[in-house]
């Protein structure tokens, strides 16, 4: 009896040990799938932490580009009346020129008003950031001008603006009419 029990002792101990080596081999497998699961999740961490500061540069970067739209939508806000007022003035130019010497008193003093409106209209325009383009006797530079004729002036150098047809008109920095213009050739 006293054997039994040493040898159950025995058959205890390696029970002991093989259930100890099997927990043994349990916690190693459950550490590898505990660090399996923890690299997944730090890779998806990593994933979605990537993801996010896409998303963040692209809503900087929609940002910026809604801030520049609204700054020339703003800017250059008042240019298609403008564009509409030139044509006015344009008529007003042809009426202001005409030989106030042969018109009857009635008509001068219409006249003389017409020249009272075109000088308050170019004023507004002017202060409204729109320049007129100075090319007469000038060369003719097509980012500014139209060369809508073309003559030749013995006196004048070659591809000079010889005569301003249409004025043409800067708003703010913008080109928003060329001048239309003859050219020295």
């Amino acid at each position: 009896m006293a054997k039994e029990k040493v040898e159950k002792t025995n058959e205890e101990i390696i029970e002991e040990k093989s259930s100890e080596e099997v927990e043994n081999i349990l916690e190693n497998d459950n550490t590898s799938n505990e660090n399996n699961i923890i690299e997944e999740l730090q890779s998806n961490i990593q994933s979605l932490t990537d993801k996010n500061m896409r998303i963040q540069a692209e809503f900087a970067n929609y940002k910026s580009r809604n801030e520049q739209e609204k700054t020339l939508m703003f800017k250059y806000e008042g240019e298609a009346l403008i564009k509409q007022m030139l044509e006015v003035i344009d008529d007003f130019e042809r009426a202001i020129n005409m030989d106030d010497n042969d018109l009857s008193d009635e008509v001068s003093n219409f006249l003389k008003g017409f020249k009272m409106v075109y000088t308050r209209m170019i004023g507004i325009l002017d202060n409204l950031g729109v320049k007129e383009i100075p090319v007469e006797g000038k060369e003719f530079d097509p980012n500014f001008s139209e060369a809508i004729l073309t003559d030749h002036d013995e006196n004048k150098p070659e591809n000079v603006v010889l005569e301003v047809l249409k004025k043409g008109y800067i708003y703010k920095d913008k080109l928003i009419r060329p001048a239309m213009v003859k050219v020295n050739k």
